[in-house]
């Protein structure tokens, strides 16, 4: 087998790997809250933790471990990431705690996963770039890409069948397939660039991964209530969080024109494909990055159960809706990188935002009870844009830079659609919330009065958004809860037939379906915007730029423009 076979296989079974476990995860939630006997209403902010601190971790490293790469090997640390990764998966599935103890464990194991995963996402694009000639590029290029989403998807579907037998075969599952990748990619990969044996960047690597840990730290933390408040945005704490990562960030650009071997080279910025393309595709992440967590949510807390489903069966049926935007992406994927590789990246890129943005717009007029086919013909849509995207923008950025700094090039570029994609995430929240806060109190409060309990109308103000959002993606009625609380005086004068209406674990989604889909419309709004201005950005990248044996630019210089 020629090694650039070996080379596509094996980092593609990588980022199926990784981006499995992203959303695996995410799908199976419910199984492992109750696993470990964590109340989603008073814990929430353990659950966010576990939602977004592997990205977290990854957007943080992958720029540092980029550079390392390119000093050490890409391939030595490639490999260095299959094994931390399948080490943080083997923890994950023994979790030994309960509780918030369990819940503290696993954050921590999900951490180690993350370092795992930097390094895998920081390599791949540069590993397949040295191993492809550039004819060929687009194509190898789109096949990872697409199974990057396809394991994002695949996850899901996984997670609703794992999860539903033991929540610890969710993590349990990519240990064989990690102690296969780990010893293939330790004994069939090789380096195919010289490894540059230059000075570690010690001031930008901790001004930048000091930084954005707390700006993404101020952004997850100001998903939760602070004081009166439904979002912490308005706490001390996380304002000075994002103000002091907000200057490091600062700093470091301005600590990376002074160091003598820097591990953001602002130079290559001066590539109109590479900025333009890193800036789409950044864009990209941010518009799109937070919606396949909040069409999970919907799915599994609302619109399965609304239609006769038991929670017991919403994570995988919620998978399984979910696989028409698998479709799309899987179908155009492979065909936009073969034709990349012919006519370029830029109208197949642009064109595919649009589609992405036209999709946003309408998810945006459907009701909260919607048709299947209508939803399933919007979300395969909008893969088929995201294949149209991917895999032409990430050729286009690799072409672009000198072979020996694709290590750089590749984290970069993995660095910034990492932390669009968790900023996404906390992005759609906030919108969501927020939202929520001004309309959900007053719904909950309508539909109390109409199932025949005023006198708990008052409840609906004391439930926190944030957990109400997450008890109905776990399948908790957090009234059933809030109700156990007041005196037995007050809950006597409720007739029993009112209670079991209320206390049912259908009657929630149902009371909240119609202000969680008009703030979710405010997120597909602002979704659609960013899209379409993500395809003006790609729009923007100029002619083709192949930069293969050309030299590494200086601060002054230009790479040459073909």
């Amino acid at each position: 087998m020629q090694y650039k076979w070996i080379a596509l296989s094996n980092t593609t079974v990588g980022i199926l790997m990784a981006t499995i476990n992203g959303t695996i995860t995410i799908i199976s939630l419910p199984a492992i809250f109750r696993g470990i006997d964590i109340n989603p209403l008073v814990s929430f902010q353990y659950l966010l933790w576990i939602l977004m601190g592997y990205n977290v971790v990854t957007a943080t490293l992958l720029v540092s471990f980029g550079r390392l790469s390119d000093m050490y090997g890409r391939v030595r640390l490639y490999n260095l990431g299959f094994l931390i990764f399948t080490i943080g998966s083997i923890l994950l599935s023994l979790t030994p705690g309960k509780g918030d103890t369990g819940a503290l464990e696993l954050i921590i194991f999900r951490i180690i996963q993350g370092i795992g995963g930097a390094f895998l996402f920081a390599n791949s694009a540069a590993i397949l770039t040295d191993a492809f000639p550039i004819k060929e590029r687009g194509k190898a290029l789109g096949i990872n890409q697409i199974a990057a989403l396809a394991g994002s998807l695949v996850g899901l579907i996984l997670g609703g069948i794992l999860s539903t037998i033991d929540w610890r075969l969710v993590f349990l599952v990519s240990v064989p397939v990690g102690i296969f990748g780990t010893v293939w990619s330790y004994t069939k990969l090789k380096e195919l660039s010289q490894p540059q044996r230059q000075g570690i960047d010690v001031p930008g690597n901790l001004t930048f991964a000091l930084g954005l840990v707390l700006v993404l730290i101020a952004v997850t933390y100001g998903l939760m209530p602070y004081g009166g408040s439904q979002t912490g945005w308005s706490n001390p704490w996380v304002l000075a969080s994002m103000g002091s990562g907000l200057a490091l960030l600062a700093g470091f650009v301005f600590v990376e024109t002074k160091v003598k071997y820097p591990i953001f080279r602002l130079s290559l910025f001066k590539i109109r494909m590479f900025s333009a393309g890193n800036f789409a595709s950044m864009l990209r992440s941010f518009a799109y990055g937070g919606l396949m967590i909040m069409l999970v949510i919907f799915l599994q807390g609302i619109w399965l159960p609304l239609h006769g489903y038991s929670y017991s069966e919403t994570p995988l049926w919620a998978g399984i809706y979910m696989i028409p935007l698998m479709i799309g992406f899987v179908s155009m994927g492979p065909i936009s990188g073969w034709l990349s590789d012919r006519y370029g990246a830029r109208l197949l890129s642009t064109l595919g935002m649009v589609i992405v943005g036209s999709g946003f717009l309408a998810l945006s007029t459907l009701s909260y009870d919607f048709s299947y086919p209508e939803f399933a013909a919007i979300i395969f849509f909008m893969g088929i844009g995201n294949g149209m995207f991917a895999s032409p923008n990430t050729a286009s950025i690799m072409n672009s830079v000198p072979k020996e700094v694709r290590g750089s090039a590749s984290g970069m570029r993995a660095t910034l659609q990492n932390t669009g994609q968790t900023a996404s995430i906390a992005m759609f929240f906030t919108i969501v919330i927020i939202t929520l806060s001004g309309v959900l109190p007053h719904t909950l409060a309508a539909s109390l009065t109409d199932a025949g309990a005023p006198q708990l109308a008052p409840v609906a103000y004391h439930i926190p958004v944030t957990g109400a959002l997450f008890s109905a993606f776990l399948g908790y009625n957090p009234v059933r809860e809030i109700i156990s609380t007041l005196p037995p005086s007050v809950v006597s004068t409720i007739p029993h037939s009112v209670l079991s209406t209320i206390e049912a674990r259908d009657w929630f989604p149902d009371a909240i379906a119609p202000a969680f889909m008009q703030a979710l419309r405010v997120a597909f709004y602002v979704g659609a915007a960013m899209s379409f201005v993500a395809a003006i950005v790609s729009a923007m990248r100029g002619k083709v730029v192949i930069a293969e044996e050309d030299k590494v630019p200086e601060r002054k210089g230009e790479i040459k423009q073909q």
